[in-house]
């Protein structure tokens, strides 16, 4: 059986390279090109809306249809710690400390905000249940995914997170789990028993910001 020396055959090894890159560029289809663009068109545009809402600093750590109600969602984040950073009171990959949190919605080509988080939580009607007992200037955020409630999130002051690091308790009870209302179409916060959602309290007594 006879080897052919490809260094020896220099026509025969050109040749075999233009076939191997005839056969790779043969691998993405037009379907497949069109769909890489949309994709990298999709990732532009929400990158550009998070810098709108949250800055340059601004990441976004979900999207698609959140809130299983057809429409597209971005959370979108200014994080104090690192992706996969190990950090205290941060156990898993879905947990995460911010100082700020936003959710946008895309209906008929138009984005809206419809929660933030900063000093407060709060929604277009009002600051969420829960969420006004003082501002806040850090949090703990958890996000959750289920097939059929949809997003799920927990922000906890990050003082709170510090006092359960240090005595074991008291940052369950300032958790403010936030869902989406399929019922008044918005995003609400749950009482304690995580069944029904609260009411929103439209202007605080004595609003002041700390937070720059």
């Amino acid at each position: 059986m006879k080897i052919w020396n490809w260094y020896a055959v220099p026509g025969l090894a050109v040749a075999a390279l233009l076939l191997a890159g005839c056969k790779h560029g043969a691998q993405t289809t037009p379907a497949e090109a069109a769909a890489t663009q949309i994709a990298q068109q999709t990732i532009s545009e929400s990158q550009q809306v998070a810098e709108a809402v949250l800055g340059k600093q601004s990441e976004v750590v979900a999207h698609g249809d959140l809130a299983r109600n057809g429409l597209e969602q971005l959370v979108v984040v200014n994080r104090t710690d690192k992706p996969g950073a190990k950090r205290p009171g941060v156990g898993t990959s879905s947990d995460m400390l911010i100082t700020r949190a936003v959710i946008v919605q895309k209906n008929n080509d138009k984005w809206s905000e419809v929660l933030r988080c900063d000093e407060y939580v709060k929604n277009p009607r009002g600051y969420l249940g829960g969420s006004i007992t003082g501002p806040v200037t850090g949090w703990r955020l958890k996000i959750e995914k289920d097939a059929q409630t949809g997003l799920e999130l927990r922000f906890t002051p990050a003082e709170a997170v510090q006092e359960l690091e240090s005595s074991g308790d008291g940052a369950g009870s300032r958790t403010i789990v936030v869902r989406w209302n399929t019922k008044t179409k918005r995003y609400q916060s749950l009482d304690q028993s995580h069944r029904d959602y609260q009411d929103e309290v439209p202007a605080l007594e004595t609003p002041r910001s700390i937070l720059k």
